[in-house]
């Protein structure tokens, strides 16, 4: 009886019907203040719809907790509520705190996500089109320093050891969220997705029949040798910042939105980066810690880091330099692994 068993069910594998093919599917929600673009291969749109509704809810649940412009943010909540004593938050808070905290350690300050008071000056300076008055920012620059900011891994707990302070995790969180997506889509089956949160993006296998997700990582008309501006990847994260879509300009002038902690100015310079590395918590934060650096600072950093990669690309008068760190050359130069 068991061999017949054995022999039913084999003939029964043999005659199941194939598994559909997969199919490309597209949405797009707003979220965290941009839009936010999935793409999914799924055999069928009811696969599709659910997973993109898991995904979606997921981004949306990181924003009520992220969020500076939210009054009711748990982020806005602790800088209130941790002045002086420990105060126990979420996973995904800490999660995000913590590693800022760890990259604000090794870049001394370069990367601060306590620098709320002054971005926040900085973003009504974009709105007026003037820069922010020095003693106002001088002011700010007081309440903020990562330094009076406090974190214990083994109770999830956060402190600030003065009242005024805020933190703004703009520069981390995005990452963040398109890679918790990424995850929730993975724990759905859904093995081919990517997730684009304005200028970070997340995804896992590549689409069926391809190599890789075709990332663009240069400006066209920097793309140059063996430096092509579109790279294929697979299971990673890509994040770019520059002065772009987001900067003030006066009197010739153009100031990012990026601030430099050391100076609590808009950076001045021309410079975009873009940073590949396993996880949009990484990709994110350091393509914003390599802008403050600068070039050679910034990828002596990525070098220390073990699976990540990056490019540089500074504009003047004198014309364009590109700069990659060595496994950014690696990549280029086709060592397509499924992570950086």
């Amino acid at each position: 009886m068991l061999w017949l068993l054995g022999l039913g069910l084999t003939i029964a594998s043999l005659a199941a019907p194939p598994r559909p093919a997969l199919q490309r599917y597209e949405a797009v929600e707003p979220h965290m203040g941009t839009l936010v673009r999935i793409t999914v291969f799924a055999p069928g749109e009811r696969a599709a719809t659910g997973a993109f509704r898991a995904a979606f809810d997921r981004i949306r649940t990181l924003d009520t907790l992220l969020s500076d412009y939210r009054p009711d943010s748990e982020l806005r909540q602790v800088a209130r509520n941790a002045v002086g004593r420990p105060v126990r938050v979420s996973a995904d808070l800490f999660a995000v705190v913590a590693a800022s905290q760890d990259l604000a350690h090794a870049t001394g300050g370069a990367f601060d996500i306590t620098q709320g008071p002054v971005i926040r000056l900085w973003r009504e300076a974009r709105r007026t089109g003037r820069v922010p008055d020095p003693a106002a920012l001088q002011e700010a620059a007081s309440r903020s320093g990562f330094r009076k900011l406090h974190v214990h891994a083994a109770r999830r707990t956060v402190t600030f050891d003065m009242a005024g302070m805020a933190l703004d995790v703009g520069a981390i969180g995005k990452g963040y969220a398109a890679t918790e997506a990424i995850e929730v889509l993975r724990r759905l089956g859904i093995r081919s997705a990517l997730v684009a949160v304005s200028g970070d993006l997340a995804f896992s296998d590549a689409p069926p029949g391809q190599r890789g997700w075709r990332i663009g990582v240069l400006p066209d008309d920097t793309a140059a040798g063996n430096l092509p501006a579109v790279l294929e990847l697979t299971n990673a994260a890509v994040s770019t910042s520059g002065n772009t879509e987001q900067h003030l300009d006066v009197a010739g002038r153009r100031y990012s939105h990026i601030v430099d902690p050391s100076s609590a100015m808009g950076l001045a310079g021309d410079i975009r980066v873009t940073v590949i590395a396993r996880h949009g918590l990484d990709a994110d934060g350091l393509d914003t810690a390599v802008s403050v650096l600068g070039a050679a600072r910034g990828l002596a950093l990525i070098e220390s880091r073990p699976g990540t990669a990056a490019v540089v690309v500074q504009r003047s008068s004198d014309g364009t330099t590109v700069q990659p760190s060595s496994r950014f050359r690696a990549l280029a130069a086709g060592e397509r692994s499924t992570k950086p």
